[in-house]
């Protein structure tokens, strides 16, 4: 701030309120808790009105430093003075002290979030959207397109940098986020290479050109999702202009841990979850196969519309060309032909015709760019989102609670040697070593039993993310409605402007015979 404030300089008390006030499963301070803290200080309403505006506050919370920030400011109004962060220039050594009463007693104005609160996802589409947007481009090789390594400019628009990636790059990002966030929709990357004898009717440059709009739609997800957007290993991707990002990443996941190990909550999500939880999952999972379903058909039609468009500027292209030949043949007509003077006049005509159907070549394939760029691709983000959301649900039945249950059987088979052992003297040892490795084996069956219920936690907050998305369906209506106008638009004013000029081809009505 204009005086700004580090953690480390600040006085314990400022250490305590914020102690006194935080969230409980949260390290932020809900703005209706400061509001509760401001109407404690005694000041006016225009003064407290000045301090909030000075304090920034987001999705409902402040941070720590905006709260430390609120308590200096406050301060400085109790003594009289103007709440102005150029003032806390002047005491950054020793900030000021508010008078806010007893701390024992601020800890009533804390809200115990309900439980719900901490389950339920407070986010809207456009919210999410407008978190980052990251344009992925392919850099031009010297060389041409076909050397073993591709390089990519990737642009975050939050952060206002270009960093330079290449697909292994993408890749080690993409292994360390799902070790980071196993329980949470992690997008799939496209694949590295060709598959031979799959796509051979795809040429290496279509490729290139498919994975790059893969990985854009990737880091996207990735950049907006609510949970990876604010983690170091994002940042550190988007923003790392070093020479070694692999290592940066790989080294930061090890500082961290997974979500599990982080989370504040993780060990107490079984106490958030609604007793029907199982039930919720089976019919979400079930209608979200659905919407998955419908969709990926949905996003084939739009493919094939595309494609036609561009197929249709083709034809027209090749159309003028062939008038043009036509036109521009000076073969002598016979004395036969029974007016070889009008064919003469026609073959002119014929051969500047093939320009206006060049324009219509041209405004065709803008229009299957259209189609392409703002249907297609919208259609595939979502399909990638709803694609790793299917890959979470296998991962949580094939890893989470295959693990437990195969733990489970291992802690069976120790208890049956245990007992047998009581039964059969043996040495002590032997038995104290097998005592040992139950009460480990116990203990790593908790563990998982906390993963078991973090993860159903995670899939529910999942579910919601898809729910949330779920309204880009009229985003994708909306430009496909635009495309389809300002296509038929443009190309219907070439169309006019052509129509004139069939006058003198065949006549007054151009053509329009009412035997024809």
């Amino acid at each position: 701030m204009a005086g700004e404030i580090s953690e480390g300089s600040v006085p314990a008390y400022y250490r305590e309120v914020y102690e006194a006030i935080r969230c409980k499963t949260d390290e932020r301070v809900q703005v209706e808790v400061f509001q509760r803290l401001l109407q404690r200080t005694d000041l006016s309403k225009t003064v407290l009105g000045q301090i909030a505006e000075h304090v920034d506050s987001a999705d409902g919370f402040l941070s720590k430093l905006s709260l430390y920030k609120a308590l200096a400011l406050i301060a400085l109004a109790q003594q009289g003075k103007q709440p102005s962060p150029k003032l806390l220039e002047n005491c950054i050594q020793e900030l000021p002290k508010p008078q806010l009463g007893e701390l024992k007693d601020l800890n009533a104005l804390r809200m115990q979030p309900a439980q719900e609160d901490v389950l339920t996802m407070s986010q809207t589409l456009d919210r999410l959207l407008v978190r980052d947007t990251v344009q992925v481009e392919l850099i031009p090789e010297k060389k041409g397109l076909f050397l073993k390594h591709v390089e990519y400019q990737v642009t975050s628009q939050r952060y206002k940098i270009s960093v330079y990636r290449r697909y292994s790059d993408f890749d080690v990002f993409h292994e360390v986020l799902l070790q980071r966030f196993a329980y949470r929709v992690v997008p799939a990357l496209p694949p590295k290479r060709m598959l031979k004898g799959v796509l051979t009717s795809v040429s290496e440059r279509e490729f290139i050109e498919g994975r790059r709009r893969a990985l854009g739609r990737f880091i996207n997800l990735v950049a907006r999702h609510p949970f990876f957007s604010e983690d170091e290993l994002v940042k550190t991707f988007l923003t790392f202009s070093g020479s070694d990002v692999q290592t940066k990443l790989r080294d930061a996941y090890k500082k961290m841990g997974d979500e599990f190990m982080t989370n504040r909550i993780a060990t107490q999500a079984k106490e958030y979850l609604p007793a029907d939880i199982q039930a919720q999952f089976s019919t979400s999972r079930e209608l979200i196969r659905n919407i998955h379903n419908s969709f990926q058909k949905l996003r084939d039609r739009a493919e094939k519309m595309a494609e036609r468009s561009k197929e249709n500027a083709t034809d027209l292209l090749m159309f003028g060309r062939e008038l043009s030949t036509l036109g521009s043949d000076a073969s002598s007509l016979p004395s036969l032909a029974s007016s070889p003077s009008t064919w003469g006049t026609l073959r002119q005509s014929l051969k500047s015709l093939s320009v206006e159907f060049a324009v219509l070549s041209d405004k065709a394939a803008q229009q299957g760019r259209r189609e392409e760029d703002d249907v297609v691709e919208k259609l595939n983000i979502f399909l990638d989102l709803l694609q790793s959301y299917r890959d979470l649900c296998e991962r949580h039945e094939k890893g989470v609670l295959h693990e437990h249950q195969r733990a489970l059987h291992k802690y069976g088979m120790m208890k049956r040697q245990m007992m047998s052992a009581t039964v059969q003297p043996k040495e002590q040892a032997s038995v104290e070593q097998l005592e040992s490795r139950i009460v480990q084996q116990e203990n790593a069956i908790q563990t998982m039993e906390l993963r078991n219920y973090f993860s159903l936690f995670c899939l529910h907050q999942e579910t919601q993310l898809i729910f949330i998305y779920l309204p880009i369906t009229s985003h994708i209506l909306g430009a496909f409605v635009n495309s389809q106008v300002q296509g038929h638009r443009e190309m219907g004013a070439v169309w006019n402007e052509l129509q004139p000029k069939l006058g003198c081809l065949f006549g007054g009505n151009n053509g329009l015979k009412p035997y024809i």
